[in-house]
């Protein structure tokens, strides 16, 4: 089992920016699948964005796409989202995932098997 640590979060105004970093106890992580997924309050989790273990491919959900961007550094075993122009509905908790038996960027929170404690994320108006 990998431990995932989140770093980042933080208090932002509206059309801010915030980096979040991930990172991983093992040396496994360049064949691993990872991911950022967020919870506001009294919502379900929701997928924010993936890549795979390459960092080739990448996917986001709409409500980020074009604002968020996901990347990771395997030598550093680290997956970084970059947050800007933040609004106020991006507020959660912002969790980073690891999922072991996918070769692509799955949204599906089934498909992750590790996952990191989160890290508060507040943008205010």
């Amino acid at each position: 089992q990998v431990q995932l640590a989140e770093y980042g979060g933080g208090l932002v105004q509206a059309g801010g920016s915030l980096s979040l970093s991930c990172a991983a106890s093992e040396r496994i992580f360049s064949r691993v699948t990872m991911a950022w997924f967020r919870q506001a309050p009294g919502k379900e989790r929701e997928f924010v964005a993936a890549i795979s273990w390459s960092g080739a491919t990448t996917t986001y959900a709409d409500s980020v796409k074009g604002r968020f961007s996901i990347s990771r550094d395997n030598a550093k075993d680290t997956v970084y989202l970059q947050m800007n122009s933040l609004k106020p509905e991006d507020t959660a908790v912002y969790y980073c995932a690891a999922a072991y038996y996918t070769g692509y960027p799955t949204r599906g929170q089934a498909d992750y098997d590790d996952w990191g404690q989160g890290t508060q994320v507040t943008v205010s108006s």
